[in-house]
């Protein structure tokens, strides 16, 4: 297991220790949002339904939820620059291959690898800076979460204008300088892992096997609810969902610790929340721009420029609802947030192919908004509910459950999405999409409840 004694040793440049670690943690939510505006030409090269390139998607996400947690822990034991270095070496070949891929398995394949390496990078960047920066390392956390949501703002259009230059293969090439970088940064700037050999890492391989199998199992069964309910997908699903709680519940060592989540009631109802605000901002991130190229016809580069109107807003709400939540406490952001995510929800409803471009801007920016003020809103309050031991764990989950609801965003947009690109299934979807915004209107008096029986509302 690795050495926590890393207070003796001195960052020869901490700037460029900080770079370097940044670059290679905006890599994964770069390559998550960059492929959306890619979708359509993808799709339409390989001859792909809907339902089938939502599984581009979705594995992405099925992997990066299994390995976030998984390869934060080997970090921890077998060096974090190691495994950093590894990460990016993965990408790197993923990137170079993806473009060349003469089918949709072997562009999965690649995909799955890429998923692999970035998912690396972020435990085991911000493993070092917890072990090397002692000066200011909440700024330096912060700093490189910023960096992750600028990336994921910006992926959209950067892969808008990319495509437009030499299509969908080149938003893979976009990843070469940013690893090359990174590297040349990290093993210069970076220093070496003391790793000792008492302890080995136990590895859950049962509880991995079977987090993979319940995930992809409620992924098939979503996906084929467009042909009716499937009555043994939901009953293997249900069935290896509960055996993988009652194993995990055992173990010492789990590899997700369901005994936190059994044990703390709010923690997890806040989960809940977060999940469900993602299936909403992510369902948005990766629809609208197929609805742009496919129903109003805008190149690649127009629809890339549309999507950061969500993204910014985003990102501009996020500092205005962490101080609202410092100076009032939690429940009016996060109520806030809930009523103008229906307002924006409900508003897609009057776009169609005739809508001019500005309203669906706008309607875009609300959405954008409401998810700066749930996001940021129920990361604090989570965080005030855990000591700084579980901050952990709790940070761990929380990645976890965003990808849950990454996942169930891709499951809606493939059923929705089966029978073509076109206003009436933005509608269907667009209804669903309502009714979860309403869901959430009683889970944040839920989640709020114990905060304003203590005075912080």
């Amino acid at each position: 297991m690795m050495s926590d004694n890393h207070t003796e040793i001195k960052v020869k440049n901490p700037q460029l220790f900080i770079v370097a670690i940044a670059l290679g943690v905006i890599l994964n939510p770069l390559n998550t949002t960059m492929i959306t505006v890619a979708l359509p030409a993808i799709q339409s090269e390989f001859e792909l339904t809907s339902k089938e390139i939502s599984w581009l998607i979705a594995s992405y996400f099925i992997v990066s939820a299994i390995f976030l947690p998984l390869i934060g822990k080997l970090s921890d034991y077998y060096g974090r620059k190691r495994i950093f270095l590894l990460g990016l070496l993965l990408v790197g070949i993923s990137s170079f291959l993806a473009p060349l891929s003469p089918n949709m398995m072997v562009l999965l394949g690649m995909r799955t690898i890429q998923a692999v390496g970035t998912s690396a990078l972020y435990p085991a960047g911000i493993g070092m800076v917890r072990s090397y920066v002692e000066k200011n390392q909440n700024r330096v956390i912060a700093t490189l979460s910023v960096f992750a949501t600028t990336s994921a703002a910006f992926g959209p259009t950067i892969s808008g204008l990319l495509i437009q230059l030499g299509g969908w293969p080149v938003i893979f090439y976009v990843n070469f300088p940013v690893i090359l970088v990174s590297a040349l940064l990290a093993i210069r700037y970076i220093p070496n892992d003391i790793v000792t050999t008492k302890t080995k890492y136990k590895w859950d391989i049962v509880g991995i096997l079977l987090f993979g199998s319940f995930m992809s199992c409620w992924m098939f069964f979503l996906q084929a609810l467009e042909e009716g309910v499937k009555v043994w997908p939901l009953l293997l699903a249900v069935t290896l969902t509960l055996a993988f709680y009652f194993y995990e519940k055992k173990k010492a060592e789990p590899f997700i610790n369901v005994s936190f989540l059994r044990k703390n009631l709010n923690i997890s109802f806040i989960y809940v929340q977060y999940v469900l605000a993602t299936v909403v901002f992510f369902a948005m991130l990766l629809a609208m721009p197929a609805y742009y190229q496919m129903v109003l016809h805008l190149d690649s580069k127009t629809a890339g420029i549309m999507m950061l109107s969500l993204s910014v807003f985003a990102m501009m709400m996020t500092p205005i609802a962490t101080r609202w939540t410092e100076r009032h406490g939690f429940r009016f952001p996060l109520l806030f947030g809930s009523i103008v995510g229906i307002i924006g929800v409900g508003l897609l409803l009057t776009a169609h192919q005739s809508s001019p471009l500005y309203w669906l801007f706008m309607i875009l920016a609300i959405l954008g908004i409401s998810n700066g003020a749930l996001s940021i809103s129920s990361q604090n309050l989570l965080y005030s509910f855990v000591t700084k031991e579980q901050s952990g764990i709790a940070s761990g989950l929380l990645m976890t459950s965003r990808f849950i609801g990454n996942i169930l965003a891709s499951s809606l947009y493939g059923v929705v999405y089966a029978t073509g690109i076109s206003d009436a299934n933005k509608n269907s979807m667009t209804i669903v999409l309502l009714i979860v915004s309403f869901v959430m209107i009683p889970g944040v008096f839920f989640v709020t409840k114990r905060k304003a029986s203590e005075g912080e509302i």
